[in-house]
């Protein structure tokens, strides 16, 4: 008999079925988004998950402590990548309501583990972009463009910011968060499937990917949360779906280094509202930061009322009228948009349409700029130039003191603190010819170079050439512009004679083959005292001004040489051997280019600048040369105008007063007689600043007369042994010709004589 049921052994146990791990929860999100920051913030409170993973660069994972300090923001992660043949620089910027920051921030307050799971900003898929100052969230917006650009005209909204502040950041206020995610995951469904994903973007969705395969496998039965910008939601989901993700491994996926020999690092710099905004260039994310802040921290009706209030302090500020009926017409008319256009809240255009509705009265020559995008041009109106200001907002971020900085930033303050300049508040003037001097020159030069700020140059010497041994500079205080500055250019180097040596070096070598570019280089190269540099840049150029076809720049060049190799008693450089081989070099092929010229009627201006630099070569280095005196005469008459036929405008400063001398090209001014023709104390050559101040153009293309200012004019005669001159006409490049009586008569000179003579 077969044994009963309770006698039978029991079969074996079969293992429970495993219930599958939870899935990755994407969030797809808009940078500086403060709905999707909210949504962020509530997601991670609810879904208590095991990992937040958040689109950032990967190789800052060791360093998030550094990242939650407790800064004032906005801040920016700065990222710099150098190596022989290319340089990259980065920003990943960070405010209030960014949801990255919320996502970091949060996901520490709830436990859990959180990673930037993104390429390094050095990497070919991040850097190898046309701008190679680039911002890690300026990713896809313009990608999506075509598709944002339907639903504008489906919804009948003239922006894309319109439509994602209609659809996203002004809702309903009971609207259900999940609902609103709902809404997000079919936006940039749709986006993205109309836009193209490129090599760079491929690349960066893979290793993400690879980073949530980890997650969820270390996750246990916890879920893992995945906060990136929505254009990359789509992939990443795909990605991680793919057969064998769940059997992924759990080691956490390998940072890229940089190759061998390259140089790169990520410091957080302060940050600023203007920095953020897209009026003034930003790529990525929201514009008007100033706005979604007052919206993040007070909701949409005291945002539209603060934004109402800003734009009038700044209009009454301006001096801008702006009456109580005003303000009136426009709060009535930004509620009545807001309710033509289904807004439950005025959002932050209904109040710009609103105040531009009641305030400009003038016929506009472009559109409003909140309807396209982009940096305000000249002319704007100044209404429009004040609601713009007013979205932006003033603020700017501030480092926690306990941040790492650079190693420059310290080089940077010693430097200033042992030469005297650490706490200056009055004007700074240099005697140039004293050691301690020039050191203080060289480094407020470097940090010029470098960009820094706090410290603007009023006078002194233009060129080589220029006799004038002093200068003056001005302190600007700007705190927190000079810090983030100063990290940025660290990525040149640890000290200051370093960091700015290697970046007037990245720009000789993007100058490439143009000799008018190193010139300019050249005497900046001088100033900062890049002994290293300036040889090898004298050496880029003695090769190169011998295959230039250009008159203008290559007399630039032999300019620039000639004057540091016959002038120079501060700068270490005259009689340099280099010095000579670009003189020789340059003056010789000036003579060789103006013996193929032809005469023609009128004036070639930089022709004849040319041919007046290789003149003074030839009269003041005839060694350095291979031309000869006779050859050089016949390059001259090809010219078709003679150089003493060009009338020179030039502006001087007597006892600091602006005073115009017109002299003719052949000849050079003597500064003695024009100091004893005036009865001043003292005169020198006035700097670049001075002349466009003085005379509204810059120097080079100063006009004889029609100046900003009066000022006191002397002519030296030897223009009336022409019958006609030819004088600049505001630019370097157009002359207009004169006779000289009329030109006199017309500037309100006096005749003198002030040239220099020779014999």
């Amino acid at each position: 008999m077969p044994a009963a049921a309770s006698q039978r052994p029991a079969a074996p146990a079969r293992p429970a079925p495993q219930d599958p791990p939870p899935p990755a929860v994407f969030l797809g999100v808009r940078h500086h988004s403060p709905a999707c920051a909210r949504l962020v913030a509530h997601v991670i409170r609810t879904l208590r998950p095991a990992f937040v993973l958040v689109e950032g660069p990967a190789d800052m994972n060791d360093r998030l402590d550094e990242l939650l300090l407790g800064h004032q923001l906005p801040v920016a992660v700065f990222s710099h990548y150098r190596d022989e043949q290319r340089v990259a620089t980065s920003w990943t910027p960070l405010c209030d309501y960014s949801p990255e920051w919320i996502a970091l921030r949060e996901g520490r307050a709830s436990g859990a583990e959180v990673r930037f799971v993104d390429l390094p900003a050095w990497h070919p898929a991040l850097a190898d972009r046309t701008d190679r100052c680039a911002n890690r969230y300026a990713d896809a917006e313009a990608r999506y463009a075509e598709a944002t650009r339907r639903l504008c005209e489906r919804l009948g909204v003239d922006s894309a910011d319109a439509l994602w502040d209609g659809l996203f950041e002004v809702t309903e206020p009971d609207t259900d968060p999940e609902e609103l995610r709902a809404r997000l995951d079919a936006y940039f469904d749709l986006v993205r499937g109309d836009a193209e994903a490129d090599a760079g973007d491929r690349a960066r969705e893979a290793y993400m990917a690879s980073w949530v395969r980890a997650a969820l496998a270390r996750a246990g039965d916890r879920p893992v949360l995945v906060v990136t910008g929505g254009f990359h939601q789509p992939a990443l989901r795909a990605l991680s779906a793919q057969p064998g993700a769940a059997a992924a491994p759990a080691d956490w996926p390998a940072v890229p280094e940089p190759p061998s020999g390259a140089l790169g690092g990520s410091f957080l710099v302060p940050y600023s509202f203007r920095q953020l905004d897209a009026f003034a260039g930003y790529q990525s994310g929201m514009p008007s930061p100033g706005y979604y802040q007052r919206l993040w921290e007070t909701g949409p009706t005291a945002a539209g009322q603060g934004l109402l209030r800003a734009v009038t302090e700044r209009l009454r500020a301006r001096g801008i009228p702006l009456s109580t009926a005003d303000l009136i017409a426009a709060r009535s008319l930004s509620e009545g948009l807001a309710r033509l256009r289904g807004h439950p809240y005025e959002t932050r255009v209904d109040v710009l349409d609103g105040l531009a509705g009641a305030l400009i009265s003038d016929d506009l020559d472009r559109p409003l700029p909140w309807t396209t995008r982009g940096v305000l041009g000249a002319g704007t109106h100044p209404v429009v130039v004040e609601m713009v200001a007013a979205c932006t907002g003033e603020a700017v971020g501030r480092l926690h003191p306990d941040t790492p900085l650079p190693p420059l930033v310290h080089d940077v303050a010693a430097h200033l603190a042992r030469l005297g300049l650490a706490d200056a508040t009055a004007p700074v003037t240099l005697d140039l010819t004293k050691d301690g001097d020039l050191a203080r020159s060289r480094t407020l030069h470097r940090l010029r170079v470098l960009g820094v700020p706090g410290f603007t140059r009023v006078s002194g010497p233009a060129d080589g050439a220029d006799p004038v041994f002093t200068e003056v500079w001005e302190p600007r205080p700007a705190a927190a512009a000079r810090e983030a500055a100063l990290i940025e250019a660290g990525a040149y180097g640890a000290r200051l004679d370093e960091a700015a040596a290697a970046l007037l070096g990245e720009r000789v070598r993007a100058a490439g083959p143009e000799v008018g570019t190193l010139a300019g280089l050249l005497f900046d190269t001088v100033l900062c005292g890049a002994g290293p540099l300036c040889s090898e840049l004298l050496e880029t150029l003695a090769a190169r001004v011998g295959r230039v076809g250009d008159l203008g720049p290559l007399g630039e060049a032999l300019a620039a040489a000639l004057g540091l190799w016959r002038h120079d008693r501060v700068f270490g450089v005259a009689r340099d051997r280099l010095l000579g081989a670009v003189v020789g070099g340059a003056a010789d092929r000036v003579f060789w280019l103006a013996e193929g010229l032809h005469g023609a009627p009128g004036a070639d201006l930089a022709a004849l600048r040319a041919l007046a630099s290789a003149r003074d070569a030839l009269r003041h280095a005839p060694d350095l040369l291979s031309t000869t005196p006779e050859t050089a005469a016949e390059a001259a008459a090809a010219i078709g105008c003679e150089l003493s036929q060009i009338c020179k405008s030039l502006i001087f400063a007597a006892d600091g007063v602006p005073v115009l001398v017109l002299m003719d090209g052949a000849s050079r001014v003597d500064v003695e007689r024009v100091r004893a023709e005036l009865g001043a104390g003292k005169v020198t050559r006035a700097d670049a600043a001075v002349v466009r101040e003085t005379t509204g153009y810059a120097i080079g293309g100063v006009p004889p007369f029609g100046h900003r200012t009066r000022t006191r004019v002397l002519a030296d005669r030897s223009l009336l042994a022409h019958d006609v001159v030819w004088a600049a006409a505001g630019t370097p490049y157009t002359v207009f010709p004169v006779e000289p009586k009329e030109l006199v008569a017309h500037a309100g000179a006096t005749l003198v004589d002030v040239r220099e003579q020779h014999g």
